[in-house]
Order: C-alpha cells, then sequence, then structure tokens
C-alpha cells in the first residue's frame, strides 16, 4: 500500500524503509502491544522445550494467551508454526500460567484461563500468496499481521483478513481433530441461539461498522464481538437470546430515546436492548457518533 503526505495539495509519496533486523520488529511491536493490539505484555524470548517463542502476551478481554512471532521474511509456513505453538502452549499450561502470574504478581489458575480462545499471531513485512490462503478460514487461530517502515518515522500494521465467507477450518480437519480444544469464535457462532430478531440486528450492525469504515476489524471472543477501529476499541457487542448488550467507546453521546447507561462496564456507556426496541436508524446514529470520538 502506497503512502502519501500531503503538501501544497500535491501528494509526495513516503518511501518504506525495510527492517534491518528481526529483533526491530519486535522491540517495536513490544513495546506497543496495547496501543496495537489491544494485549498485556508477558515475556519476551519465552524458551520452552525445544522451542523459543518470540513474545508471550495475554489478551485480558478473552482471558486467553497469545503467541507472537515476528518474521523479517516469508520463508515460513503459517499451518505448520501456528498449530506447534498451540499444541506447545495447550501441553504446557502450568508453564504459560507461571509466567503470567510471576510478571503481573497474581494467582491465576488454569481453570481461570479460556484456553479454547488461544492463538497465534505472524507479524512481518510482507506474506507469500500462500500463506495469505492458508489463513482464509473464518475460524483459523493464526492471524497474519504486516508492518511497515516508512522514511518519515511512521510505522503502520494491517491485519490480513480471512474472506467473511470462508469456510470453516474443522470442514477440512477431518471433522475437526487436531488441537480439539481450541475453538475460534465468530459472530455467527454467537448469535446462533439468539431470535431471529437480535440475529438480523447484530448482522445488521457488523454491515453499518463496514459501511462506515472497511479497515475496522472484527475481533470475536467466546461471549461478545468486538470491533477496533484505528486499535481502539469502538463497541462491544454481547448477544443474548432475546436481547442485546452493546458497550460504547467512551464519550457523551446524543442519545434522543435516553436507553444509555453512561457508567457501564469498565466505565464504558451501555446499551441494553430487546427484541421490540431495536432500531438501525438509532443504532446506526450511535455507531457514527462513538466513530468520531
Amino acid at each position: 500500500m502506497a503512502l502519501y503526505k500531503i503538501q501544497n495539495k500535491k501528494l509526495q509519496h513516503i518511501k518504506s524503509i525495510p527492517f534491518k533486523f528481526e529483533k526491530e520488529i519486535q522491540t517495536i511491536c513490544e513495546s506497543n502491544l496495547e496501543e496495537v493490539f489491544g494485549l498485556q505484555f508477558v515475556k519476551s524470548e519465552l524458551a520452552l522445550k525445544n522451542f523459543r517463542i518470540d513474545t508471550l502476551a495475554f489478551d485480558g478481554q478473552t482471558k486467553s494467551f497469545v503467541i507472537i512471532e515476528y518474521k523479517k521474511d516469508a520463508s515460513f509456513s503459517v499451518v505448520d508454526q501456528g498449530y506447534a505453538y498451540l499444541s506447545l502452549m495447550l501441553n504446557n499450561k502450568a508453564e504459560f500460567i507461571l509466567e503470567y502470574n510471576e510478571k503481573f504478581s497474581k494467582k491465576m489458575k488454569k481453570k481461570d484461563i479460556d484456553w479454547s480462545q488461544s492463538r497465534v499471531l505472524f507479524v512481518s513485512p510482507s506474506f507469500t500468496p500462500y500463506q495469505r490462503e492458508a489463513i482464509n478460514f473464518r475460524d483459523f487461530p493464526v492471524e497474519l499481521w504486516e508492518i511497515r517502515k516508512y522514511s518519515n518515522d511512521t510505522v503502520s500494521y494491517l491485519k490480513i483478513q480471512a474472506t467473511k465467507t470462508a469456510e470453516s477450518i474443522k470442514t477440512v480437519s477431518k471433522g475437526g481433530k487436531g488441537i480439539k480444544e481450541i475453538e475460534a469464535s465468530t459472530l455467527e457462532k454467537l448469535i446462533e441461539k439468539s431470535s431471529d430478531v437480535i440475529k438480523d440486528a447484530c448482522l445488521s450492525l457488523r454491515e453499518e461498522i463496514y459501511h462506515l469504515d472497511s479497515n475496522i476489524e472484527e475481533r470475536p471472543a467466546k461471549t461478545m464481538i468486538t470491533y477496533y477501529s484505528d486499535g481502539k476499541g469502538l463497541l462491544w457487542i454481547v448477544p443474548h437470546k432475546n436481547n442485546v448488550t452493546i458497550h460504547l467507546r467512551k464519550g457523551k453521546y446524543s442519545d434522543k430515546y435516553g436507553k444509555i447507561n453512561p457508567d457501564g462496564w469498565g466505565g464504558y456507556p451501555i446499551l441494553k436492548l430487546k427484541e421490540d426496541e431495536v432500531d438501525m436508524h438509532y443504532l446506526r446514529n450511535l455507531i457514527k457518533q462513538a466513530y468520531e470520538f
């Protein structure tokens, strides 16, 4: 993706600069895990068995561990390495919990972690067409992130998205055999038991969000779906059978129905709607307001 600077109404091309070392990518990412990925840094260069994990992180929202690997070139397999790291984690849970507890002086136990939401992130300046195609499943627990550095001291991150209509990984993995404990969430899975009205509302919300900005990122968790804009939470949707709860980005909203509780979960405004209260015009207006904060 070309990057330009506006100067006197003219576009001036900003050149990309290659990373000299893989460690440079790692240092930038580890110093900004919260800002870019919304993750907590746990440990760098974790040696376990015959592996060395570049970065161990923790997702406080899903209560799960995230392994991050950095690559300066594209000569690696995202499938083989991704599943190898996930297998390492699930077969050595105690070691991962110990690292977390020592880092944050906590007393976390195995039951406190949602191991089904474990995932692996690969961060690299580029990925081959084969690597991009390898993650083209809607519930594959491996993510690809492209990182670019530019001559004006700018760094960009781009998550490679799977096609929204992509098939489930389980349909090509002999009934889901392998790492059975991993169960990546999707919006479709979260609304399976919801009423038709709530299902339609959640799917319509997704379309409204993407219509607003196609670069907004969807991050499914076990009980909610989160949408991120510019690396920060935009809104959190929690579907139930006959109602839906929406947590909004912090800000002062113009709320014509007075349905928003400004002192919701974690200080984020919260909106709870029953089936007969779903009004897409109303929700569309709130989403636009959240996007502008």
